[in-house]
């Protein structure tokens, strides 16, 4: 582990995903591997402290996002010549955003919430990953009330948590980062060359909605394809 990415989900950490491999650090942990790996049980079990989270990350050379940055502290000791960055934004709008992305498919009255539950309810892993990032949102404090959480209560728990971290964590280690800085602080903090391309701006708060609603529609598909083919083949042996 080369990088270890400290800040919070809505903190530009798929641009920060992007930025890592086109710097060569990869291959980059983020939530979305999670994913892809189906590694819900495993982080269930770091969570649950039969599992380490450094374990789980050996042998990639950056994480940002949750799961990673949930565990900072206890991947910078494992790691102890990798690089910490703390990504930040205004918390007003590191709230905001969380209202209309993670927190809504907890709580809100609205579609991407309630095909989620439909989907926990045929999906026994999808309904333990929500469970689990339930539990670990509320063991940050970052939410303290579930559907009652405000986004001024998020705001102040967001800055809480960072100033935390920032007096923790050793300063020769530690870069305070926006999306915003771009490539020069990052680079230099890593002493690593500036690409001669863009910073990677990917604002995925637009679609996360979508990569919600997709596949929980698959899987329902897929339940309601699975039901009527057992219901047909027992007509057909009646």
């Amino acid at each position: 582990m080369k990088v270890i990415g400290a800040g919070l989900p809505r903190t530009a950490t798929l641009s920060q995903h992007a930025a890592m491999e086109i710097l060569g650090f990869k291959p980059v942990y983020h939530m979305a591997t999670l994913f892809e790996l189906n590694q819900g049980a495993e982080w269930r079990a770091a969570l649950d402290g039969k599992r380490s989270a450094p374990g789980l990350l050996e042998g990639y050379e950056a994480t940002v996002d949750w799961p990673g940055s949930y565990y900072v502290k206890d991947l910078v000791e494992a790691f102890p010549e990798a690089k910490v960055v703390l990504s930040e934004r205004p918390p007003e709008a590191w709230a905001s955003s969380m209202v209309k992305t993670i927190w809504s498919l907890f709580y809100a009255d609205n579609l991407m919430r309630h095909l989620s539950d439909a989907r926990g309810s045929i999906d026994p892993g999808w309904r333990a990953y929500i469970e689990m990032m339930k539990e670990m949102w509320h063991r940050a404090e970052l939410f303290d009330d579930g559907p009652n959480t405000t986004p001024e209560y998020m705001a102040k728990a967001f800055v809480r948590r960072n100033d935390e971290l920032k007096a923790a964590l050793p300063a020769e280690r530690l870069l305070i980062w926006s999306a915003q800085d771009g490539w020069e602080p990052l680079c230099e903090f890593l002493k690593v060359p500036v690409p001669d391309q863009p910073f990677p701006q990917i604002n995925d708060s637009g679609h996360f909605t979508e990569w919600m609603i997709a596949p929980a529609l698959q899987k329902i598909l897929e339940y309601r394809e699975a039901a009527s083919r057992e219901l047909e083949g027992a007509a057909a042996r009646s």
